[in-house]
């Protein structure tokens, strides 16, 4: 159960972050605004608070993981929101960040 908490707090943290960053781009770069803006860095500050919430008390550790998470889940952000379309090492690079992310929060720790 501890896993299955884990995992969604990085699904969310995921979906904040990259949204968040997905807002300030449209603010700025594709001109919304500044409320876009706003919102965005709303969002990034979310991220930050629900990565305070993973089970591990090892900054380092929960960070690291996360950066699998991350390029895993903008991969899939692109797909969704964007159109894009990703090519056979997009796949396997994703889902080697993914293998990394299970090492290192998930894999047995002795004491």
């Amino acid at each position: 159960m501890l896993s299955a908490r884990s995992v969604l707090l990085f699904l969310a943290a995921a979906a904040l972050e990259i949204g968040g960053a997905w807002l300030v781009w449209q603010g700025v770069r594709e001109h919304r605004g500044v409320l876009w803006v706003a919102a965005g860095v709303l969002a990034l500050g979310g991220y930050g608070f629900v990565a305070t919430l993973q089970p591990s008390a090892e900054f380092g550790r929960v960070l690291a993981a996360y950066g699998g998470v991350f390029v895993a889940a903008s991969l899939v952000w692109g797909v969704v929101v964007d159109g894009f379309r990703p090519d056979r090492f997009d796949v396997v690079g994703a889902l080697v960040c993914l293998v990394g992310v299970g090492v290192i929060m998930y894999a047995p720790r002795g004491g």
